[in-house]
């Protein structure tokens, strides 16, 4: 309960700084109070939970409306508080002459509750009850019996002077519940004391009744919660005490769950007679007990399960514009014992920048930040991911071959392989999740794997020699053991990865997290090698990581060594065993370097092609062609580029070997032909290439 009341109130604070363009005081406030997977990242969560709709649309209505929630709430106790002051005058005029009339519900506003001042004394004959409801929520409330009070009695402080109101409803039911005999007992010592009790509630230092310490010890107890109403039990045997509901009444119309119960509720005694100020603790066990009811409500969600929406308060101009921008928080389903969850660190975040960049001064480009696994929307292609920009492609490729491997060799079914391909949104979510998490427990040696997560607000100020670009700040790394823990974290997290923001981004910070920084650079020939290059491109080492787990520079079979002179060997290292997903080159064509036969003959017929600085994908759907070790006289091969915006597949048929030629390829230019048939024949050398129909892609 007082982690719900600091977060909202939190969230509260940030939310007027926010307003008043504090951003620095925002960043100090994190660092020394930094937010939670409870916070309230988003105004209309917050609004709906401090139930400020109402006020929410009269303020803005106003010629000159506030712009902070904690603003209009201020107003809002101010022009309560004319109100109290009002009343008082009222009510110190009428008393006096009207000592047998209880104090108007008139004067009460919606929010408020009352409370008479005079003690409680005798046995309540029944018990009250009130319901709550999710858009405002009714204090339950005790007062004396409705008898005719002697002379000393109409001394009492008033109901208003107090500055608690009580709702009509609420006193229709207390004095219908009054009428059936409970007893009245007044106290000397409140008359005494009320010009002082009064002259400090104006000055606003008493929010409500005033307890002993016993009754503040009592009020600390723990309040038990089960389903139903909100009610009061009848006690058994203790007739001289009640158990009430002391809540402030700072908000409009009450601070509730968003579940439709108040968060900030709290259970107290209230002493009666100046012979009870000593009990001991044990005399409370009598008391009665409030139990407080959630109302289930589907339209209102929990405080505590309110998930950031990928934004920071801060960040926000519009609170109805989410943008889409969204996280999925770590779901305590998992087996705890095999994760690890730690936040970044700028140490951490800086050995990330120096190996992808090269320095810890240089960011990802908006095409990275803006770059998640999309996939198409296109009927005969929604098994393809959508690439917006360039830069990505390597990554990109990467993970659209092994969803292929996923959605056509390793999913059982009845389908023949071209129907696999017309996949569903489940479908295809559910192959990308496999994918990732194949990679990704491939990088960690499949023994351990790390996820990053966007937790949608900084965890550090950056200090020193760093620029911060609100990616890497951001993030959470969880540490899995199993990768069937590891499965069930991408999950109940792919969306990140499916729909952003910063898929791409958080996808090879998974995978150099879980190779490790030191792993990475001891892959790499050259230890102050990058993972993007120029122009934003990804380099090969970052290629190899994805599809062999490794970030060797070379694309060789194994490793070589050459001599440096005087009995000195430069290593040079390649890919060390047959991998599922393959790599053809361009650059083998023009003889720069060699794809070696474990990327040439990978498990499965899918190759990641790099031709003129751009990756794509080439693949069978017969895996066959992958494992024979002839090649049939001619087979078909798809081609996918999500950077060409393809309306329709591309259907290659291959004529290996130069016995056989595609119609009408003897006229073809040798400057005309396509790069990728130059590709294609580093696998299958003088082989023929018909694009059938389609416009070859130069």
């Amino acid at each position: 309960m007082r982690k719900d009341v600091e977060e909202v109130a939190a969230a509260l604070v940030r939310e007027y700084l926010s307003r008043k363009g504090l951003k620095k005081t925002i960043a100090c406030m994190d660092e020394e109070l930094p937010r939670t997977n409870l916070s309230i990242n988003n105004r209309s969560d917050l609004r709906r939970t401090l139930h400020l709709e109402s006020l929410y649309k009269k303020n803005k209505s106003e010629e000159h409306p506030l712009k902070s929630m904690l603003e209009i709430m201020v107003k809002e106790q101010m022009k309560k508080g004319g109100d109290a002051k009002r009343c008082h005058l009222v009510d110190n005029r009428t008393l006096s002459a009207e000592e047998n009339v209880p104090a108007s519900a008139s004067t009460a506003t919606d929010a408020s509750y009352v409370w008479k001042d005079g003690d409680l004394a005798g046995q309540y004959g029944d018990s009250l009850s009130l319901s709550e409801s999710s858009s405002a929520v009714s204090q339950l409330t005790a007062s004396p019996a409705k008898e005719s009070p002697s002379p000393k009695s109409s001394k009492s402080i008033s109901l208003c002077e107090r500055g608690i109101f009580l709702p009509s409803s609420s006193q229709d039911s207390f004095l219908a519940s009054s009428k059936a005999g409970l007893g009245y007992e007044k106290k000397n010592s409140d008359v005494d004391g009320q010009g002082s009790r009064t002259s400090r509630m104006r000055r606003g230092i008493m929010a409500g009744p005033i307890t002993t310490s016993s009754q503040e010890n009592s009020r600390r107890r723990p309040v038990r919660r089960t389903p139903g109403s909100l009610c009061l039990d009848k006690p058994e045997d203790d007739s001289d005490r009640v158990s009430w509901m002391s809540q402030s009444s700072s908000l409009d119309a009450g601070l509730t769950e968003a579940d439709g119960t108040r968060p900030f509720e709290r259970a107290s005694s209230l002493s009666v007679g100046s012979h009870r100020q000593s009990m001991d603790s044990s005399e409370f066990d009598g008391l009665q007990r409030v139990k407080l009811h959630k109302n289930k409500s589907a339209c209102s969600p929990r405080v505590d399960g309110l998930h950031m929406a990928g934004l920071v308060l801060d960040d926000i101009d519009d609170d109805e514009d989410l943008c889409g921008l969204s996280t999925v928080p770590v779901s305590n389903s998992l087996p705890q014992h095999n994760l690890n969850k730690r936040p970044m660190d700028q140490q951490t975040a800086t050995a990330l920048k120096e190996i992808i960049f090269g320095s810890p001064m240089m960011c990802f480009s908006e095409e990275w930040k803006r770059q998640s696994f999309t996939f198409s929307n296109v009927p005969a292609l929604r098994y393809g991911i959508v690439q917006k920009k360039g830069g990505p492609c390597g990554v990109l490729a990467a993970v659209q071959a092994t969803v292929l491997q996923k959605l056509l060799f390793e999913r059982t079914s009845s389908d023949s392989s071209s129907e696999r391909l017309r996949v569903s949104d489940a479908v295809r979510t559910k192959c990308l999740t496999e994918a990732v998490a194949e990679i990704l427990w491939r990088a960690g040696d499949r023994k351990k794997a790390t996820v990053a997560i966007n937790s949608g607000r900084r965890l550090f100020t950056p200090v020193g020699h760093y620029r911060s670009e609100g990616v890497l700040e951001t993030i959470t790394c969880v540490d899995v053991e199993s990768l069937d823990g590891l499965k069930l974290l991408v999950e109940q997290n792919v969306q990140q990865f499916e729909s952003g923001p910063f898929g791409c981004i958080l996808f090879i910070i998974c995978a150099i997290l879980s190779r490790t920084i030191p792993m990475v650079r001891r892959d790499m020939d050259v230890p102050t090698s990058t993972l993007i290059g120029a122009h934003g491109y990804c380099t090969q080492e970052l290629v190899n990581l994805l599809l062999c787990g490794r970030a060797v520079s070379n694309v060789f079979d194994d490793e070589m060594k050459l001599d440096s002179g005087n009995g000195n060997f430069t290593l040079l290292k390649g890919i060390k065993e047959r991998c599922n997903i393959g790599l053809l080159s361009l650059f083998e064509h023009y003889n720069i370097c060699k794809v070696g036969s474990y990327l040439k003959t990978p498990r499965f017929p899918l190759w990641v092609v790099c031709s003129e600085s751009h990756f794509s994908v080439l693949f069978s759907l017969y895996e066959d062609l992958a494992s024979s070790p002839w090649s049939p006289r001619e087979f078909d091969l798809y081609y996918y580029d999500g950077l060409a915006n393809q309306q329709e597949p591309i259907r290659l048929t291959v004529y290996p070997g130069s016995a056989v030629k595609p119609s009408g390829s003897e006229d073809v230019d040798t400057d005309l032909i396509p790069p990728l048939d130059l590709c294609i024949r580093t696998r299958w050398a003088d082989a023929g290439v018909s694009w059938n129909e389609s416009e070859p892609i130069l």
